[in-house]
C-alpha cells in the first residue's frame, strides 16, 4: 500500500520535487509514494484522480495553498483542514441558498481522514469555482459555512477518496487573505516554503 501524494501545480511543492530528485513529470512513481499533479481547479482534479486514484493507495494527502477568511492566522502558517465543503453547488432560490443535499441529489460536505501525526491547527475549508474577492461575497460565505479557508481542489479530493473509501488528508500553507484582491497582500513564496517544509517531513516520516 502506497501514499498519494496530490497538488494543483508543480510549483505548489517545487522544493519537495527537488528534495526526493523527482523527475519533472504530472505523474510520479517512486518506491515509498506516487506523486500526482492535477492542474488547478475540482474538475481537473477529479479528472487526475479518476485515471490514478486506486484501492493499492491507503491514503491521499491533498498539499497546496489557500486563503484565510480569518485575518488573525498570519500568512505562512501550515494547517490540516478537516472538513470541506463544495461552496457553489447548489441553487440559488431567491437570497436563499439550497445545497446539492438540500435539493437531494448528492453531498457537498466533506471530511478527512482521522490521523495522528498530523500536528497542526484544524481548519474548515471551502472549495470553488471563483475566488473570492468582494466583500458581499466574503460576507455571504462567513455567514452561511462559517469557513477559515479556501482552494479550488480540496473537496474534490475528499470526495474522490470517500468513492473508494481511502483516507484522504488536506493540508494547506495560507498564502493571503480572503479580501478584494490585491497581490501585493499576498505571500506565495513564503506559504510555498513552509507548505513544502511540512510535506517533505511528513512524507519522509512515512517511508
Amino acid at each position: 500500500m502506497k501514499t498519494l501524494v496530490v497538488a494543483a501545480t508543480k510549483a505548489e511543492l517545487s522544493f519537495f520535487y527537488q528534495h526526493f530528485n523527482l523527475p519533472d513529470s504530472n505523474f510520479v512513481e517512486s518506491k515509498n509514494f506516487d506523486l500526482l499533479i492535477t492542474g488547478v481547479g475540482m474538475v481537473a482534479t477529479a479528472f487526475a484522480l479518476g485515471k490514478h486514484l486506486s484501492p493499492k493507495y491507503n491514503l491521499v494527502v491533498n498539499f497546496g495553498i489557500a486563503g484565510s477568511f480569518d485575518q488573525d492566522i498570519a500568512l505562512g502558517t501550515v494547517l490540516n483542514i478537516t472538513e470541506d465543503t463544495f461552496a457553489e453547488l447548489g441553487a440559488e432560490n431567491g437570497d436563499e441558498f439550497l445545497t446539492i443535499s438540500d435539493l437531494g441529489f448528492g453531498e457537498s460536505y466533506y471530511t478527512s481522514a482521522t490521523r495522528s501525526g498530523v500536528n497542526l491547527p484544524i481548519a474548515r475549508g471551502i472549495t470553488v469555482n471563483c475566488v473570492t474577492g468582494s466583500e458581499k461575497s466574503i460576507k455571504n460565505l462567513i455567514k452561511r459555512l462559517n469557513p477559515t479557508t479556501e482552494s479550488m481542489e480540496g473537496a474534490a479530493v475528499f470526495y474522490a477518496c470517500k468513492q473508494l473509501n481511502i483516507a484522504g488528508l488536506q493540508i494547506r500553507s495560507i498564502s493571503n487573505y480572503v479580501e478584494p484582491r490585491n497581490k501585493d497582500n499576498w505571500k506565495i513564496g513564503l506559504a510555498i516554503k513552509n507548505l513544502n517544509d511540512w510535506a517533505i517531513a511528513f512524507i519522509g516520516e512515512m517511508n
